[in-house]
């Protein structure tokens, strides 16, 4: 082979790199483990956490991530991801239409809170680092966001539950992980002071909801704020899938978003006659 052939071999190699996986004929690797090796050993949250870092987990990481997984699963069709895949289901669309069509719907309104309470955590965090109090750190991120005219906090306060049955375990198991040593607890500690702050510029208690809770067992574990939002897709991609499924064994058909017997409310023009048009 001459060198030019060699050069454009090489180039055609580099054309995708990735450091995920090595296949050859016979021979699959992610990150070096060989696949035979994994099937039966590594479970799918072991094998997510494989993907995403490079490394497998220990117990204690694992148990956390998939904690955080399973909490994020489904709530209900009054959920847009499910109510769209459910509605997708009865156009006739095949489950992966229907899965996409829940999962693209997943944005920075509906499925992106857990994504900004991380990056919320990780700039206090970094006030923190700098040398000031998680107290005064919290404050002076809350008053950033409100200053802005954000009137939510991402990660706080749920429109349906007045507590989210969720968040508390979650952060149970954050606070067992930390005693074990697997996490420090620093985010955990940090999420608190921002319900405590919001408590105290409120006057009312605003609790932590799941993409709170999550999002510290995704801070405390490593992940970037960015895959707090992929991993929360991963997880709702189950509920997303058993209801589409389930919708498709059922009879409707075209099902729209409120039942037929009931209108939408018409605010625009008054009825108007069409007057003859000039030709």
């Amino acid at each position: 082979m001459s060198t030019n052939d060699s050069h454009v071999q090489q180039a055609m190699q580099d054309w995708w790199r990735t450091d995920i996986i090595d296949m050859q004929p016979g021979s699959i690797r992610y990150h070096g483990y060989a696949i035979q090796d994994l099937i039966g050993h590594v479970s799918y949250t072991e094998m997510i956490w494989l993907m995403l870092h490079g490394e497998l987990p220990n117990a204690g990481q694992a148990a956390l991530l998939n904690a955080a997984l399973v909490a994020g699963v489904d709530h209900g069709p009054q959920a847009p991801s499910i109510a769209i895949a459910r509605m997708a289901a009865t156009c006739g669309v095949g489950l992966n239409n229907a899965m996409a069509s829940g999962l693209n719907v997943l944005g920075d309104v509906h499925g992106g809170a857990g994504e900004q309470a991380v990056e919320l955590y990780h700039h206090i965090d970094q006030l923190v680092q700098q040398g000031t109090t998680v107290e005064a750190a919290s404050q002076t991120a809350l008053n950033a966001f409100w200053n802005h005219g954000k009137k939510f906090v991402p990660g706080f306060g749920h429109r349906f539950h007045p507590v989210d049955p969720r968040a508390p375990r979650l952060l149970e198991l954050v606070e067992q992980a930390k005693a074990e040593g697997v996490v420090d607890g620093r985010f955990a500690s940090i999420a608190r002071e921002v319900e405590r702050t919001i408590h105290h510029s409120k006057g009312r208690l605003i609790p932590m909801n799941i993409d709170g809770a999550t999002a510290v067992i995704y801070a405390e574990l490593g992940f970037p704020a960015p895959l707090a939002r992929g991993l929360f897709c991963l997880s709702r991609s189950v509920g997303i899938l058993a209801h589409a499924w389930e919708q498709m064994q059922l009879p409707d058909r075209n099902k729209g978003p409120i039942p037929r017997q009931y209108i939408w409310n018409y605010s625009g023009h008054a009825p108007r006659e069409l007057k003859e048009r000039e030709s």
